[in-house]
């Protein structure tokens, strides 16, 4: 990327993080998907500057030639038409050239859950090892919430204090929300705690620095890292008789969702405690209790059955 060019990104995402107070994963793909954009560019011996609209349409039929993801491909479009319309309102640019383009938009899919079977499997898969206390607080905490893992495993011991009825998340953006902790949720943040303060002060009589996260280790971020919990989860599928394959930190968001529907809460509180912007990104689980329910009237309504099938 030409220094022009990184100079055109930097502000762009100094303004992201400064004005819309972007995530950090957020602005790292908005970096990743602007410097690609830039080398595709400088391969045409162009730069943002100079780019039109047949360029941007041009790079985006390159980009589906790679194979990559309709939602990866519109994604790139969104980060290449906010770029442009700062520098217009910067004054670099006096047009937009990614502004009438179509994108190609995201596949609708409905969004892998688990039933309370499952869940039950592998809350109890949790509470067997060595990290049986820490390894339960977190499989409670994040189905009794819906936290998103980054939320989860950045989570401060602060928060957990005094044995909370509610819980403090800082989500996307630095926005905070409050949820309320389940009694076995709660059980399990006291009894893991109460391990977690006892290791950490025997850390202070060595001459080691004390940690301020709930699920403390020596990476480079302090705590447990995303890529640890998604392993330990798939871990815990194997031992509860699971598929590994189904089993992710966000099914067990989406099971939070869809068992809180299925029960009857109101999709707004949902969309509170899941942290989403949008309604309309919490009424998809609608969807998936739909889908649900047909599966459950082919499967067992005596009509639906083929009546060539004996």
């Amino acid at each position: 990327m030409t220094p022009e060019s990184a100079r055109w990104v930097q502000s762009f995402l100094e303004a992201q993080a400064a004005e819309l107070d972007a995530a950090t994963n957020t602005q790292l793909a908005y970096a990743r998907d602007l410097k690609d954009f830039a080398g595709w560019l400088e391969g045409r011996a162009k730069a943002f500057d100079m780019a039109g609209r047949e360029d941007v349409e041009a790079y985006l039929i390159f980009c589906d030639a790679q194979g990559l993801a309709r939602a990866t491909r519109a994604r790139r479009l969104s980060a290449i038409r906010q770029l442009y319309r700062f520098a217009f309102d910067e004054g670099w640019r006096t047009d937009n050239p990614a502004l009438q383009i179509k994108g190609p938009g995201k596949e609708k899919r409905l969004p892998r859950t688990l039933s309370l079977e499952e869940v039950d499997r592998l809350l109890e898969a949790a509470g067997t090892g060595r990290d049986r206390l820490r390894n339960t607080c977190l499989m409670q905490l994040l189905y009794a919430t819906g936290m998103r893992v980054s939320e989860l495993v950045s989570l401060p011991a602060s928060a957990a204090r005094g044995d909370p009825r509610m819980l403090l998340i800082r989500g996307k953006g630095g926005k905070e929300r409050m949820v309320p902790l389940s009694p076995p949720a709660r059980a399990a943040l006291a009894a893991w705690l109460a391990h977690r303060d006892a290791a950490e002060e025997a850390a202070r009589a060595d001459g080691r620095k004390a940690s301020r996260f709930l699920f403390p280790t020596r990476s480079k971020d302090g705590h447990l890292t995303r890529h640890r919990f998604y392993a330990l989860i798939k871990e815990l599928a194997v031992a509860g008789g699971g598929d590994p394959a189904k089993v992710t930190p966000h099914t067990l968001r989406h099971a939070f969702a869809t068992h809180l529907l299925a029960g009857g809460a109101d999709l707004r509180v949902i969309q509170t405690l899941l942290g989403h912007a949008d309604i309309s990104t919490t009424e998809i689980y609608t969807h998936v209790l739909d889908e649900r329910l047909r599966q459950l009237v082919l499967e067992h309504h005596p009509l639906a059955r083929d009546p060539t099938v004996s």
